[in-house]
């Protein structure tokens, strides 16, 4: 074969794909595969609301000194009238747990309708000193400590009563008042200690 066939075949075959290139090329693309719709989230299960605390007192009326008289003495203590003036009613409580008295003020001539309420707790021990009740005072945002005439610390808490209290939000200001005592017993206990760790 002379040089120049020889060019001229290289140059067929360069310029021509071979025969499975050539198939491959006349193929039409594949398509893609039809895109599956979106499967719908699962609804979310609906949470249902806590069930609010029912009264054990029918027609419990947190203005009404007596309604709380018969709900603290549900709730396994004694609690009893001590005195009613002109506008106040005062009730001991005691057990097992606490003791303590519950002051109502303002209230009408029948001794109901009060318009707040405030808890005492008087705890039989030596008291911390000034410095240490003021600091106590300054950690809390619902209790106050003081010291009455004898030396003896006491613990308060005092809330606004309005017609339409429901019972859960007593119980709300009970759990709030039950922490008091705690808080208060911790405080005495190791004032400095208690402090120390106070926010």
């Amino acid at each position: 074969m002379t040089r120049t066939a020889t060019a001229v075949l290289l140059a067929v075959l360069l310029a021509t794909p071979c025969a499975a290139a050539a198939a491959a090329a006349a193929k039409p693309a594949a398509k893609p595969p039809a895109a599956q719709p979106a499967k719908p989230a699962p609804a979310p299960t609906p949470t249902p609301a806590p069930a609010k605390p029912t009264s054990p007192i029918a027609d419990f009326d947190a203005r009404n000194p007596q309604s709380v008289i018969t709900l603290l003495n549900a709730s396994g203590g004694k609690a009893n009238l001590v005195r009613k003036d002109a506008d106040g009613v005062l009730v001991a409580f005691t057990s097992l747990a606490a003791n303590f008295s519950v002051l109502f003020a303002g209230c009408d001539a029948q001794g109901r309708a009060c318009k707040a309420v405030q808890f005492d707790s008087v705890a039989e021990q030596a008291g911390p000193s000034f410095a240490q009740m003021n600091a106590f005072n300054q950690t809390e945002a619902l209790c106050r400590g003081y010291e009455d005439k004898t030396g003896k610390p006491h613990v308060l808490f005092s809330t606004l009563l309005f017609a339409d209290d429901p019972y859960d939000h007593f119980r709300t200001e009970m759990q709030a008042w039950t922490g008091c005592i705690a808080d208060f017993r911790g405080f005495l206990k190791d004032p400095n200690g208690y402090l120390a760790s106070a926010p």
